[in-house]
């Protein structure tokens, strides 16, 4: 258990935790096993959360909104939340929760009666619940319908004197790394947070956790409790957070997610062959293995750098089979792999018009207006599909561009290595 200071008061922050979320892309995997952990991945991340409360004898728990994913399909999603509640009110645990867009009124249809130790905020207004027992005073908001333009802060309350503050909020605040890749919801900025003179400000929506401010007021995104798709990358958590009246936060983070999604950037300068390719592969798989722990890994790669192999790099199925044979003999599941690797330069052995002429053709090609209208009709039928499996974003103008010039570069590695 993390050292707390005699009087400080616990608080576990957690948010977006979609619980239930329909994982898509995990058919490509080709791990039943993988696949079938990952589907279930957001009921045992909410379990460890539960788990890591009792372990830590948290006082409460705060949940920043988003803990479902849009309507239950049926009530089985909302009788496992309030199962996973009551475990912690059997631990005198309370539990604190603002809705977020995608559990909004608006959006969720189903509902069942929560344990007397859970607290869900209203809608229409700042709320603020003052525990005397616990000296904690929690104060939140949550959303009404999916899409919230106003700034919710503006209008939450000053402190309660005399105990340990906290705001719960749902938010996109200005300034965050990650706040850009999510829609826009309820605005806000860090001086709009600090300025309420709260110890701690509880953020969700955002997915990356990344601390905005420390020292009188602390605020952070403890980012979503489980990866669900290969962009989210990395350890997902929650933080636990020891707080006294007028004192800084002390935030301490704990992996909860029950398997893992990353992205492996690999430089193979200088390889010799595919051999030493897979090897310097394999060798990276095999420590962010390490950096997992037991959890499922499943593994994103992209090789770059000059080498003498990339024209057989650039053959796409012998690639995916020598980076799958890496992946077994490391542990680690292969989700997808590409080669950026390019010739080293030969002192002008590659005919220059050649060149000119593949990337000509390739920067024509994106701005042929036949291609993108044809696009716009995938884009309709299967590009959430792609969006949300991370493989393209049609909604992107820059879509067209990008698989057009790594056409040509792999065209042009394949030339050059004839």
């Amino acid at each position: 258990m993390t050292d707390r200071p005699a009087d400080a008061v616990r608080v576990v922050h957690a948010a977006d935790v979609h619980l239930d979320s329909p994982l898509r892309g995990l058919r490509r995997l080709g791990d039943d096993a993988v696949a079938d952990t990952l589907r279930a991945a957001t009921r045992g991340a909410l379990e460890a959360l539960v788990a890591l409360c009792e372990t830590q004898r948290a006082d409460a728990l705060v949940l920043a909104g988003d803990l479902y994913d849009g309507t239950w399909h049926d009530y089985a999603t909302g009788r496992f939340f309030t199962r996973q509640v009551q475990r912690l009110a059997d631990s005198g645990i309370a539990v604190f929760i603002v809705s977020g867009n995608h559990d909004a009124e608006s959006q969720i249809t189903h509902s069942l009666t929560l344990p007397p130790n859970a607290h869900r905020f209203g809608v229409d207004s700042p709320g603020t619940v003052v525990d005397e027992d616990l000296g904690l005073a929690v104060h939140g908001q949550g959303y009404r319908t999916r899409a919230v333009s106003s700034n919710l802060a503006a209008g939450y309350p000053r402190r309660v004197p005399g105990v340990v503050n906290v705001g719960l909020l749902h938010a996109t605040v200005d300034g965050s790394r990650s706040g850009g890749e999510h829609e826009r919801y309820a605005p806000c900025s860090i001086d709009d947070l600090t300025a309420l003179g709260y110890e701690y400000v509880a953020l969700g929506h955002v997915h990356a956790r990344e601390v905005l401010a420390t020292g009188a007021t602390t605020v952070a995104y403890s980012g979503n409790l489980q990866g669900r798709h290969p962009r989210e990358t990395g350890a997902k958590g929650a933080y636990v957070v020891d707080l006294v009246p007028g004192e800084q936060a002390r935030l301490t983070f704990h992996a909860l997610d029950v398997a893992r999604w990353e992205s492996l950037d690999v430089d193979v300068t200088g390889a010799v062959d595919v051999a030493e390719v897979m090897g310097a592969l394999r060798d990276r798989m095999l420590r962010t293995r390490r950096d997992a722990g037991d959890r499922p890994l499943v593994v994103r790669a992209v090789l770059s750098g000059p080498t003498a192999a990339a024209a057989d790099l650039a053959d796409a199925e012998r690639l995916r089979q020598e980076a799958e044979q890496a992946a077994e003999a490391a542990g680690v599941v292969l989700e997808r792999v590409r080669s950026h690797a390019r010739l080293p330069s030969a002192g002008g052995e590659d005919d220059p018009e050649l060149v000119a002429a593949v990337r000509a053709a390739a920067d024509a090609l994106a701005r042929d207006p036949a291609l993108t209208q044809a696009l716009r009709g995938v884009r309709g039928e299967v590009g959430r599909l792609l969006s949300d499996a991370g493989l393209l974003d049609l909604g992107d103008p820059r879509t067209v561009g990008a698989l057009a010039r790594r056409a040509a570069d792999d065209l042009s590695t394949r030339l050059g290595g004839r």
